[in-house]
């Protein structure tokens, strides 16, 4: 594995300036994107970690544009210690961003190899959530209620699932919509029943799917 240098740390300030101009203020999120080292996440594209844009990773995903992890991640509203539910790991980069908020994150990922590869390599970076195999919309009920839910696909509609593993009070957060187009939707549990629903814009995520492969 290549090292983080003062280099890369450099470009990731830059990047964080970047997020900086395009809106984002949580300074809790910017710092957390100053400290991940997203080269270590796309080695064989290294020299193109620090632009602000989504790249190809394996089994037809990608990981996600830095400004698209920080305002999902800033929607959140984060405290520390939360309780999170992150609904596809990918390659791991954003589950690393929650997890240096100190976020207490349950990472799920349909994809074999992707899980796997999240598996080997967010430890040796010193990230350990909960890592699951298994259908994301399902999410995992066994652990719930999660203070918070990020969903880091396009989900054509919110899996009631998730909104009854739904801290009252909690947060969810997900890119709704079909195609390859979605809208950011912000979703709080007022109670059992009742939703408090905002959107923010438009989005494009690879689809969220059912089951496992």
């Amino acid at each position: 594995m290549s090292l983080d240098t003062y280099q890369h740390k450099g470009k990731r300030q830059r990047l964080v300036e970047e997020l900086k101009k395009k809106g984002i203020v949580d300074e809790s999120v910017l710092a957390a994107i100053g400290r991940v080292p997203r080269h270590l996440f796309m080695e064989d594209l290294e020299n193109l970690a620090y632009i602000d844009k989504a790249y190809p990773i394996s089994s037809g995903q990608t990981i996600s544009q830095p400004y698209t992890v920080a305002f999902q991640t800033q929607l959140l509203q984060l405290k520390k210690f939360d309780k999170v539910l992150e609904v596809g790991t990918g390659s791991g980069y954003q589950t690393a961003v929650l997890i240096e908020m100190e976020a207490k994150v349950y990472t799920i990922e349909r994809i074999h190899e992707l899980h796997i590869l999240a598996m080997n390599l967010l430890p040796k970076l010193g990230y350990n959530p909960h890592f699951f195999y298994g259908d994301g919309y399902e999410g995992k009920p066994t652990y719930s209620p999660f203070d918070k839910i990020l969903i880091t696909a396009g989900a054509p509609i919110i899996p009631t699932e998730l909104l009854n593993q739904l801290k009252i009070g909690g947060v969810l957060v997900a890119p709704v919509g079909e195609n390859d187009k979605q809208i950011m939707t912000w979703i709080k549990k007022i109670d059992e029943v009742n939703f408090e629903k905002r959107t923010f814009g438009n989005f494009s995520f690879v689809p969220m799917l059912k089951g496992v492969k």
